[in-house]
């Protein structure tokens, strides 16, 4: 069946691998949300983060991360006060160094587009879709990206099959039809592969062990770059 659309893993492949402290993070809220208590805060907002991952993790993927906004909630946040919105701004910039996309990325997905195939994105993620949309933005990828959906607004994640159906979906493509590319070999390519799609592993990030789960899935090819992609597909399509 010939290929239609290449789907993106987003942070780790379109965006280079960062090695964060969640604790940090999570203080960068914190001590402009409630300076006095920061560092309890902190604490308790990057345990309930680790806790969503993990169940994400023993579910395999049947339950997503959910969303930032309910992980506020469920500390008794109220999430529309200027307090909250001026420390999530604060959250938001720590993150900006660490979103920058892969310089090979734009070149890549405008090539993809130019002989006349889909972009799209699929990233397991606790951010709202609006803060990816202002990332892709600044980096100019926006406007190359075809359909992209987040496990923030979903019930699931990767690797379960209906993260991996929505995309195909949203872009209109059968799973025989799609590449996945994707840094995890769990969450991304023993996810696609389980629905049929072929996969491309790029083995550039430093997953963390308690992330990492043996799976029997090969990749149908590694790319140790991202711009790898682009010749690994024309060869599948025979160009």
């Amino acid at each position: 069946m010939s290929i239609r659309a290449v789907v993106f893993d987003w942070g780790g492949t379109l965006t280079p691998w960062h090695d964060v402290d969640l604790v940090s993070q999570w203080y960068a809220y914190a001590v402009s949300y409630d300076p006095r208590h920061a560092a309890a805060l902190a604490r308790r907002l990057c345990q309930r983060e680790i806790a969503r991952w993990d169940e994400h993790l023993e579910t395999g993927g049947a339950k997503g991360p959910g969303a930032l906004e309910s992980l506020f909630l469920e500390e008794g946040i109220d999430i529309s006060s200027a307090r909250h919105l001026r420390a999530l701004g604060a959250y938001l910039d720590f993150w900006a160094p660490h979103t920058d996309a892969d310089p090979e990325a734009l070149p890549l997905m405008t090539a993809l587009r130019e002989r006349g195939l889909l972009v799209g994105v699929l990233s397991n993620t606790l951010w709202p879709r609006a803060h990816h949309q202002e990332v892709f933005a600044r980096d100019g990828l926006d406007g190359h990206i075809d359909a992209a959906v987040y496990s923030s607004e979903l019930p699931v994640a990767k690797p379960h099959r209906e993260a991996f159906q929505t995309i195909l979906d949203a872009l209109g493509v059968s799973a025989g039809e799609a590449v996945f590319v994707g840094d995890r070999m769990w969450d991304d390519v023993h996810g696609a592969k389980e629905l049929g799609m072929r996969a491309i592993w790029i083995p550039h990030s430093k997953i963390p062990a308690e992330q990492s789960v043996e799976t029997g899935s090969a990749p149908d090819a590694v790319a140790n770059r991202l711009a790898d992609v682009l010749g690994i597909v024309e060869r599948w399509q025979g160009v």
